[in-house]
């Protein structure tokens, strides 16, 4: 005030008086005004050693030791500096290393006194005293004009809006750059100060000010660390509402009590904060958590995860309590509904629970809510995952059918029943295929999704009660039949089986397929003049070529040759371009060891095919013109005459081309090899593939016919052109066994069976590998998989499968047979 008053007084001086102020002078004296530096150079210590021996006093330094001894100038007084010990010319040698002890002591106590404070607390670290002073030079690479301008702006604009956030922490962090730590903190305290209640960044300000060993490094110090400690929890009772401060100082805490104690100060100051609630909730043991829960709710009432972790902790009768005030506070949400089913039903009320998600759709409706249906489908698996049942199909009844159109409804339907399985929720998908077959009763393909269902995932008894109702709405569907015989036959319980099949032939008097599923549950369980009678009616009452097909095959393996023959030769005269008759006429000359009458058969067959039916070629007229051309190999191996096996293969491209048929050419392509003439396989081979570019089994034996370097080369054409045929695969998989790569071998044989399970020649290589490289259990395991999938073809497989003497055999005995047979020659 009294700066204010002579300012004022100032504008009364004139302007005489102002020119008679003297000039203020220059008032140091001479020394001053012109400062010389006194320079002292330090005498040797051989310099006193020297004079010390001979006793000698001097006032003047010699100009040579002054030249060559260091001595620039003179030194003032002579000797008469008073040394210890050296004025008296008796004291003897001059020890100099007592004289640097006694340095370092002198050295050692003044450290010492500067680095101890008043806290006790250490100042001067007297061993990394010189490497500290690293820690002083700035980091930043900028000019130093720059930064002065860069600090002048930032100043500005703090004086201009202090309550600014971002301009106090841009400050801080300019000071933190430059090495001025211990400013930056003082920037970040005042801004905490200027702006404690700003939304948008005032977190920033607290948990920069509350965090230096993540935002600011100053030191860590635990006077620092007590000081963030103190400076995070005053940010508390101001920002208590968000998280991330919270974690901070749980970070900075140690003990739980301090924790508890923060989290409880900010939940005095905001009680609504979910997240605190939260974070207090998990400090505290199970009976004091379902306190505070109860707290939490009243403080929260629109919190779902408290009611819902209340309900948990409550028993039954408080936790129906629970769950309806959560209601009646929170009455659009659907998990407070699906809580109280899951509830009802773990406490054994699983009549309440369908009532209980009936009244959830109502209300929740009532209140405006859209039932949105996959999110209603995902709680019903979550449901199905843990354990509650009842209230996963009662969700599903309750929302399968919202939003799907009538049209819609069985192909929707079903891809929600593919998409539980998928998941592991077998509960839903069993719920879904439960409520499509009471809305689809009479339809034959949504009973057979549900039986393979129950087949894959359920028991025996759930899959024949279903087939029970599905022959029941479906007594056309001979398939159901089957499969329910087929079920009661594999229990052992034959009579049952029987009766079913009884039933069938009721529902279908004429049916092929159930006349011969009876014949064949009669021959395997050795009741074979009861098959005998079943077949002579069925060929009166029901005659088709696959009936006297089995005819002929019964009596084939029963060894009943003349009655075979006598059955075939009837079977021709009504069925004449039914190839397999002539293959099995054929193949019984053939064990007769009537070669003749074999070719004979195989010739005539394939000339009425040729005449008559061209057109309808298949695979069964392959496997005959197959019979034809090996018949005719046999016989020309004997004679080893070069002549007719060059007919044989004009003969095998003469069908080729006519018929474009892959596995005539691999057949010639496997002729010429066995002849020994590998430059004619590999020519053909490369027509083959020429002509029949995406034949898989083609590339599979092309593999095989090139050298071993040449190999790995074969493969990788062979999958880029079928990158998905069970052939080529197999044969990378016989391709890394030859090589010993066990585990690869592995990958590529399982990718194999996956793809094609019914191919049974991929089972047999894989069960030969685990034989040889695989252990026990790996070795069940492929033999259990291979009789689920029931595999049916294959080169090797129905070779062994369909041979006389193994006709009675199962699928694990063809199995171990094949694999027996397989030599490792690739």
């Amino acid at each position: 005030m009294y700066y204010f008053c002579l300012q004022r007084k100032l504008a009364e001086v004139t302007e005489d008086e102002w020119l008679s102020i003297p000039e203020v002078g220059d008032a140091r004296n001479k020394r001053q005004r012109n400062p010389r530096h006194e320079k002292l150079t330090p005498v040797p210590d051989s310099f006193f050693a020297k004079h010390l021996q001979t006793g000698e006093k001097n006032t003047s330094v010699d100009p040579l030791q002054g030249q060559f001894g260091g001595l620039a100038t003179s030194f003032p007084g002579g000797l008469n500096t008073p040394y210890p010990g050296g004025m008296t010319p008796e004291a003897g040698e001059l020890d100099m290393r007592k004289i640097g002890q006694a340095r370092n002591t002198l050295m050692d106590m003044r450290l010492s006194q500067v680095s101890d404070s008043v806290s006790g607390q250490t100042v001067v670290d007297p061993k990394g005293y010189l490497t500290d002073l690293n820690s002083m030079i700035p980091t930043h690479g900028g000019d130093i004009s720059d930064i002065k301008k860069a600090r002048l702006l930032l100043k500005s604009v703090r004086e201009t809006n202090p309550h600014h956030p971002p301009a106090w922490i841009a400050s801080a962090r300019l000071e933190e750059v430059t090495g001025k730590l211990q400013v930056a903190r003082n920037l970040i305290m005042k801004g905490t100060e200027m702006c404690p209640k700003k939304k948008c960044t005032r977190e920033d300000l607290h948990v920069k000010g509350g965090a230096p060993e993540t935002h600011l490094p100053i030191t860590s110090s635990s006077q620092t660390n007590g000081s963030s400690k103190v400076f995070t929890s005053q940010s508390i009772v101001m920002l208590a509402t968000f998280c991330l401060i919270i974690k901070q100082l749980m970070s900075v805490c140690i003990l739980p009590f301090f924790r508890y104690l923060h989290v409880t100060t900010a939940l005095e100051n905001v009680s609504k904060s979910v997240r605190l609630w939260k974070i207090a909730v998990e400090l505290e043991e199970p009976e004091d958590a379902r306190i505070m829960l109860s707290r939490a709710v009243e403080c929260c009432p629109t919190s779902v995860e408290l009611w819902l972790a209340l309900a948990r902790l409550e028993t039954y009768e408080n936790a129906r309590r629970v769950l309806n005030k959560a209601r009646e506070n929170i009455p659009t949400d659907r998990h407070i509904w699906i809580t109280a089913a899951k509830l009802e039903e773990a406490n054994g009320n699983t009549q309440m629970v369908e009532k209980i998600i009936d009244r959830a759709i109502t209300s929740l409706r009532a209140n405006g809510v859209e039932i949105n249906r996959e999110q209603w489908v995902q709680d019903a698996e979550e449901c199905d995952k843990a354990g509650s049942v009842a209230t996963c199909q009662a969700v599903i009844r309750a929302v399968i059918g919202i939003g799907i159109e009538e049209e819609d409804c069985k192909h929707t339907w079903m891809e929600d029943a593919d998409s539980c399985v998928a998941h592991g929720a077998l509960e839903c998908a069993r719920a879904i295929y439960a409520h499509a077959l009471q809305v689809f009763p009479s339809k034959k393909s949504v009973w057979l999704r549900a039986a393979y269902f129950e087949k894959n995932h359920g028991t025996r008894e759930s899959l024949e009660a279903l087939l029970q109702r599905a022959v029941a709405h479906c007594p056309k569907a001979e398939v159901l039949w089957l499969m329910g015989a087929k079920s009661k036959w594999l229990a052992g319980d034959v009579p049952a089986a029987r009766s079913i099949l009884a039933l069938a032939f009721q529902a279908n008097p004429n049916s092929e397929e159930i006349w011969l599923a009876a014949v064949k549950l009669e021959s395997e369980n050795n009741e074979y003049e009861r098959a005998r009678r079943l077949l002579a009616k069925a060929r009166s009452s029901a005659p088709t070529a696959r009936v006297f097909m089995k005819s002929v095959r019964l009596e084939w393996v029963l060894g009943n040759i003349d009655a075979a023959q006598e059955l075939c030769t009837e079977a021709l005269k009504h069925y004449e371009d039914f190839p397999k008759l002539w293959m099995m006429r054929g193949q019984i000359e053939e064990q007769s060891e009537n070669i003749d009458k074999a070719r004979e058969a195989y010739n005539q067959g394939v000339r009425l095919w040729a005449l008559e039916k061209m057109p309808y070629y298949n695979l069964k007229m392959q496997n005959l013109i197959l019979y034809n051309i090996r018949s005719k190999h046999f016989s020309v191996g004997l004679r080893d005459n070069r002549q007719d096996l060059e007919n044989l293969t004009k003969t095998i491209c003469h069908f080729i081309c006519n018929n474009l048929n892959f596995s005539g050419r691999l057949e010639s392509v496997r002729l010429e090899y066995r002849a020994g003439l590998k430059n004619i396989s590999n020519t053909l081979m490369a027509k083959a593939l020429q002509e029949c570019p995406n034949s898989g089994i083609l590339w599979a034996e092309a593999v095989f016919l090139e050298a071993r370097p040449q190999r790995k080369t074969k493969s990788v054409d062979a999958l880029k052109k079928c990158e998905h045929d069970p052939h080529v695969l197999l044969a990378v998989a016989k391709l890394f066994w030859s090589e010993r790569k066990v585990t690869k071998a592995r990958e590529w044989f399982l990718r194999t069976v996956k793809i094609e399970p019914d191919l049974g020649d991929a089972w047999a290589f894989f069960y030969k590998f685990e034989l040889q490289h695989g252990t026990e259990e790996q070795q069940r395991e492929v033999k259990k998989r291979c009789e689920n999938a029931e595999p049916r073809h294959g080169e090797l497989w129905c070779a062994e499968s369909k041979h006389v003497l193994n006709w009675q055999k199962n699928i694990g005995e063809i199995l171990v047979l094949v694999a027996s047979k397989i030599k490792n020659t690739f």
